[in-house]
């Protein structure tokens, strides 16, 4: 290893230039030198030499000591135990800003929003939330755009998360609690909203919301706990109301779904009910 980079590796150690400079030329020496002597050695100044050779015996890297003529020289400490003291000295560093820097931490000012243009994206942002659920895991759309999603839902059910989907239309594949939606079909939904709703969630801490038609999407990530909240509610309220069918599937509960009038209302596809999707 040459010179030129034993004194870079300790500059990047904490030594300045003149300093990791005037240290090798000590240890070259192998015999105390004054600091004319380093100067001409290490091509440190002279006129900032004795200044240098103050800082590392400041720092303990190097000793003053009187030579046989009563001048004043210089030893280094040896280059194991200069190694082992900086060793020492960073594994202290460490620890102290393991403990220190995360009392610095401060909660983010705002909640993080940001919109997705494209199906790709919006599709390899669903990934991500998929893949960091921990807990549980809500999905909702339709087959074509799932399918994409179903390795790491799989994955994560593996793992133990709690998998609810929904899923508008036939599912070939399914995974976790998955639920079939059934009251309006999936054609109809779609020509309700006027595109497909893709929702995913991860453990009611951040969510991908996004819709699709043929030539457009529009999509957005988001950790805000008010948008998680109401996506997680859309799932969770197309599963109970499957649930509440099935439980009175004999007891009139078709007629009651198309004959009433206010669940009909709610069920337009024009005025201020448009996007209903049951």
């Amino acid at each position: 290893m040459s010179v030129q980079h034993v004194t870079g590796e300790l500059q990047r150690l904490g030594m300045s230039g003149y300093e990791a400079k005037a240290y090798v030329a000590l240890v070259l020496a192998a015999e105390p030198v004054n600091g004319y002597e380093v100067a001409k050695r290490s091509g440190v100044p002279r006129s900032t030499v004795y200044e240098t050779l103050g800082k590392l015996v400041g720092r303990g890297a190097a000793y003053e000591v009187r030579t046989d003529d009563d001048s004043v020289g210089y030893v280094p400490l040896p280059p194991r135990s200069l190694l082992e003291r900086m060793r020492r000295e960073f594994d202290r560093t460490i620890q102290v800003l393991e403990d220190e820097l995360p009392r610095l931490a401060t909660p983010p000012p705002v909640r993080l929003v940001h919109s997705l243009a494209e199906r790709s994206t919006l599709i390899e942002r669903a990934e991500d939330v998929v893949t960091a659920a921990e807990g549980e895991l809500y999905m909702s759309g339709w087959p074509d755009d799932l399918d994409a999603l179903t390795p790491g839902a799989r994955r994560a059910e593996e793992r133990g998360v709690a998998v609810r989907r929904v899923v508008f239309g036939d599912d070939g594949d399914p995974v976790g609690w998955t639920t079939e939606h059934r009251y309006s079909s999936p054609e109809a939904v779609e020509e309700n909203l006027g595109q497909r709703l893709l929702v995913v969630v991860a453990d009611r801490s951040q969510a991908v919301i996004g819709g699709l038609t043929a030539d457009r999407t529009w999509g957005l990530y988001t950790d805000d706990p008010a948008a998680v909240l109401l996506a997680v509610d859309y799932v969770r309220h197309d599963i109970a109301m499957h649930v509440v069918a099935d439980r009175y599937a004999d007891h009139g509960f078709d007629e009651f779904w198309t004959g009433d009038q206010a669940l009909r209302r709610l069920r337009g596809s024009a005025g201020p009910d448009r996007g209903c999707t049951g």
